[in-house]
């Protein structure tokens, strides 16, 4: 056999580099996918809508609530009451008032007019010692596949994860990914997934919506 000239030796070695450089770009591009394949997560699409069912600006009385009427220099007409089932109080000479339904500042004048037969000028403030109507209006839940499920007074600014630590995080049989949140709104019922795998283990907040009144999160178990 001939020596190869030098002018294929280069040759040989410049279609050896060629094919390394390929190989290695080859092998980036699927390290690359191979990363984005694990990269890929749950996308949240859609943001639950703001509800203000259980929220409001000026609290309304209602039945169980405990109340104290104050009327100024008349300690003998001051009184500490509970609403009754009827959704009225008793208040001297000014007899029974219905207060379901009414702001304090609307039953302070209510008051007030009716002791003007018998007290001039009279001022009248009304003070909810017990707001105990709203007590299982102004809650959110959490069921399912939790260490302990919770009805937890609302705060505002509470969101998914406030509420799933505290009813002390998932099992180990929830399928957290699947979780869901419901929420009552003026068009009705609506449903959003949460992602509790993402949000515990991952940091990826997306799910973790800002919570209103009356929602309900549910955990469901895995099926084996």
């Amino acid at each position: 056999m001939g020596l190869l000239s030098l002018e294929t030796l280069k040759n040989m070695n410049v279609e050896k580099q060629t094919l390394g450089a390929g190989m290695r770009i080859f092998s980036l591009v699927g390290l690359a996918l191979v990363l984005a394949g694990c990269g890929a997560g749950n996308v949240v699409t859609e943001q639950p809508v703001q509800s203000s069912i259980g929220i409001v600006d000026e609290y309304k009385l209602g039945i169980g609530d405990a109340v104290t009427v104050n009327v100024w220099r008349n300690p003998d007409l001051s009184v500490a009451v509970v609403v009754r089932p009827d959704g009225k109080i008793s208040v001297p000479l000014a007899g029974d008032v219905e207060v379901d339904g009414v702001s304090t500042v609307e039953l302070s004048a209510i008051i007030e007019e009716r002791l003007t037969s018998y007290i001039r000028n009279p001022k009248v403030t009304v003070i909810v010692s017990n707001p105990t109507s709203a007590e299982f209006i102004h809650r959110v839940r959490v069921t399912g596949a939790v260490a302990a499920q919770r009805s937890i007074p609302y705060r505002k600014g509470i969101t998914v994860l406030d509420v799933i630590l505290e009813a002390g995080g998932v099992t180990p049989f929830a399928n957290a990914d699947d979780s869901k949140l419901y929420r009552q709104t003026e068009e009705g019922a609506k449903v959003y997934p949460i992602y509790l795998n993402d949000i515990l283990e991952k940091g990826i907040l997306d799910s973790n919506y800002t919570l209103y009144p009356q929602d309900i999160i549910t955990v469901p178990e895995r099926g084996f």
